[in-house]
């Protein structure tokens, strides 16, 4: 009781002192905000009524979508609308609110007065009478040219609703409408109800299954199955783009796709959808790079000459199997810590090493199986794969798993990563490629060659039938699960691997395979591609920088040759030695140096000054190659074609 008194003085000292300042007319100080009113947190319970979204998306001059959405009200006063904000694909806060405008909100004749959150935009808050049974609510997003082209639509529901706080998204039912351009087909993994013309309504689901359900729309549309006639666990291929040219897929590209969707669930050992659809853009319009997974479909967006230019296949040919492999590593399983019951708390992705890294694993070695690749081709990815992990040098104060959680401040162009060999971003990608390969062939050594990832993935994410609901793993499932078919202290081996410092394990897994990651003076020609299609010669393994077609620097090894030099991003190389700058030039000069060993001069401009240095590299031309242990079996061999894993 005592120890309450010293504040009760305190605080009717400061009364004393206000109200003596307020009749001297002095200002007494800043004083605390009144707090906002609270944002409730989601409560797994019923929730009355469904929810309703008419979407008009017919807009492609002014690329402006025009939502009406209807709320059933749960209680009267106080109540809080919340606009997602975190994207379960990118694992971060990257929807932005900024395209919203126009917000109206009506409860039958009244129009309510909302007040945005001080501190969260996302939430609005609203005062509901105690007569309202429904609200109405009337808005536009403001897309510009994001998602929206005259000729392509790529539509997430996430991006076009509000929904109440206080409940979990899979337990508010809606249903949904849509009014496409005129001429546009559609696909989606949403199950239609009706179709007339352009306007089309799908069926009751759960706001969750909603949002993960994207719509994608074209004038230039091509639906084919890639699953037998009459299967029981259909599968579509679904491509929009900038032309008809653009959809017509090759028969050699269409049969890598069917071999797919049979290969990868005799992996998995189940298929947890119905059906499955691949939204594929193929687009210079409105092409954005990358893909998205989804419980029921996948997101992939590729340049518009994808089919009919094979060497542009090449820097994303394990994107296919890889975003078809999380329907079942991401979406049906999904780590604990990374789920959410709603889309405005933050996730965490401890596990983005297994969730995305293992993912990769798999996309990688499914590239060569299906022919995505050659098997030559994937060990050259293979070896820039191992090039790249052991010259991250920011491993020296940054962790493996700090980077897991690189997505919440980095992602979305939170974060322009500049020097990334050492800030690193997201290199659980390509780290978790060596870490998982390391696994596969630790598994089989320690079993006579019994068990395998395979085995391991086959029972971790098997099982799922139709509408399987999500099932969340954690780290200590991961290593049970492991431990299951091959007993060893697999925790103490991740921890390990996962808050390194140095890169003396990160390859073990090559090694382990019977190979070694050595350099030669001649790029393997998977590794020129890979230049052609970054638009940049990369001597990131000599001098220690990347220069584009303009002989601008895009990047510099930290603390490499170029580095030393003063070279720095954004350079523009003028001269090598008295010759004008080339690649081939520069290239010479590199010869002759490891021949001479004399510096190699060049002469650039930055912040406006020309500038002459010297780099003292003697050494020769490296570019990244696997090569063959001696006296060695080569494991990779069986992991690249795969047979064991898939009943080839």
């Amino acid at each position: 009781m005592n120890k309450l008194l010293p504040a009760l003085v305190l605080s009717f000292s400061q009364i004393v002192f206000i109200e003596a300042a307020q009749a001297l007319h002095v200002d007494p100080g800043p004083r605390a905000a009144t707090p906002a009113p609270s944002i409730e947190a989601p409560r797994d319970r019923v929730f009355r009524g469904v929810m309703t979204l008419d979407v008009d998306a017919s807009d492609t001059v002014h690329k402006i979508i025009r939502v009406r959405q209807s709320i059933p009200v749960q209680k009267s006063g106080h109540m809080v609308l919340l606009y997602p904000e975190w994207e379960t694909t990118s694992h971060a806060a990257t929807q932005t609110v900024a395209d919203l405008a126009g917000l109206s909100i009506m409860a039958g004749d009244t129009k309510l007065e909302w007040q945005r959150d001080a501190v969260n935009p996302y939430a609005f808050h609203i005062t509901v009478p105690k007569t309202a049974r429904e609200l109405k609510l009337d808005f536009q997003i403001l897309p510009a040219s994001r998602g929206l082209s005259p000729d392509i639509l790529k539509l997430q529901w996430s991006k076009l609703a509000l929904y109440p706080a206080g409940w979990y998204l899979r337990n508010i039912v809606s249903t949904a409408s849509l009014t496409l351009p005129e001429d546009f087909q559609f696909a989606t993994s949403l199950d239609s109800n009706t179709v007339n013309g352009n306007q089309i309504s799908f069926k009751q689901t759960s706001v969750e299954k909603l949002m993960d359900a994207p719509v994608y729309a074209g004038r230039y549309f091509k639906r084919v199955e890639l699953t037998p006639a009459g299967a029981a666990v259909p599968v579509h291929l679904n491509m929009l783009g900038d032309s008809e040219a653009a959809i017509a897929i090759t028969p050699e590209f269409l049969a890598r796709y069917q071999s797919m969707v049979a290969a990868v669930p005799k992996l998995f050992k189940g298929q947890p959808y119905p059906h499955f659809d691949f939204l594929v853009t193929l687009s210079d319009t409105i092409f954005s790079g990358g893909g998205a997974e989804h419980s029921e479909s996948t997101e992939i967006n590729l340049p518009a000459d994808f089919f009919s230019n094979a060497d542009a296949q090449l820097r994303i040919a394990s994107l296919h199997p890889h975003e078809y492999a999380h329907a079942w590593n991401g979406r049906y399983r999904q780590p604990a810590d990374l789920w959410t019951p709603g889309l405005n708390m933050p996730m965490r992705g401890s596990l983005l090493w297994m969730y995305e890294g293992q993912t990769e694993f798999w996309g990688r070695i499914l590239t060569s199986h299906l022919g995505f690749m050659t098997r030559q081709q994937s060990l050259d990815a293979l070896a820039m794969d191992a090039a790249f992990v052991s010259a991250r040098v920011g491993r020296q104060w940054k962790s493996l798993q700090d980077s897991t959680i690189d997505p919440i401040y980095m992602a979305g162009g939170k974060a322009a990563v500049r020097w990334r060999d050492w800030q690193r971003r997201e290199d659980y990608y390509v780290e978790g490629v060596m870490l998982w390969l390391d696994v596969e062939m630790l598994m089989r050594e320690r079993s006579s060659g019994k068990f395998g990832l395979a085995d391991f993935a086959g029972k971790f994410f098997g099982g799922g039938k139709a509408n399987s609901a999500i099932s969340t793993y954690t780290f200590a499932d991961i290593c049970k699960g492991l431990n299951q078919l091959v007993p060893y202290d697999w925790a103490t081996y991740f921890t390990t691997h996962l808050k390194a410092h140095n890169a003396s394990h990160a390859l073990d897994g090559l090694t382990r395979n019977g190979y070694r990651l050595n350099y030669t003076d001649e790029p393997t020609d998977y590794f020129t591609k890979m230049e052609v299609d970054a638009g940049a010669t990369d001597f990131s393994h000599s001098l220690g920088l990347t220069v584009n077609s303009k002989g601008v620097v895009n990047s510099v090894a930290w603390e490499g040759p170029a580095f030393r030099a003063g070279i720095s991003l954004g350079a523009r190389l003028l001269n090598v030695g008295k010759e004008a700058y080339s690649d081939t030039v520069l290239k010479q000069a590199i010869k002759a140096a490891a021949v001479s060993k004399e510096a190699i001069e060049l002469t650039f401009m930055a912040d406006g000054k020309t500038r002459t240095v010297a780099i003292n590299y003697t050494g020769s031309l490296r570019y990244p190659r696997l090569e063959r242990i001696p006296g060695t079996v080569d494991k990779l061999e069986g992991l690249l074609s795969l047979p064991v894993y898939v009943g080839g």
